[in-house]
């Protein structure tokens, strides 16, 4: 859990704004004026996560729903997943 966090919330924080997953799909994570996250908004999003999963991926299956297509985690923490 404690190496799941560092790679996912170290690698949205950094200057790459994405993993290399990410990358290779050309999106990175921003905050709502798609400027860089930092390490408290990364580490929010990735345990945000939890509760996205807690009820059948309903968290995540919203994002299909919403205007900007946040999943949960997105919304609590404030953040969007953008093509480059």
């Amino acid at each position: 859990m404690l190496a799941g966090w560092l790679y996912l919330a170290g690698f949205e924080s950094s200057d790459y704004q994405a993993t290399p997953g990410k990358l290779a799909l050309g999106i990175k994570v921003s905050d709502l004026e798609e400027r860089p996250v930092g390490l408290g908004r990364a580490t929010g999003r990735h345990f945000g996560k939890i509760l996205s999963t807690v009820v059948l991926f309903i968290g995540f299956i919203i994002a299909g729903m919403t205007e900007k297509k946040q999943a949960l985690h997105d919304i609590m923490a404030g953040c969007l997943v953008i093509n480059k």
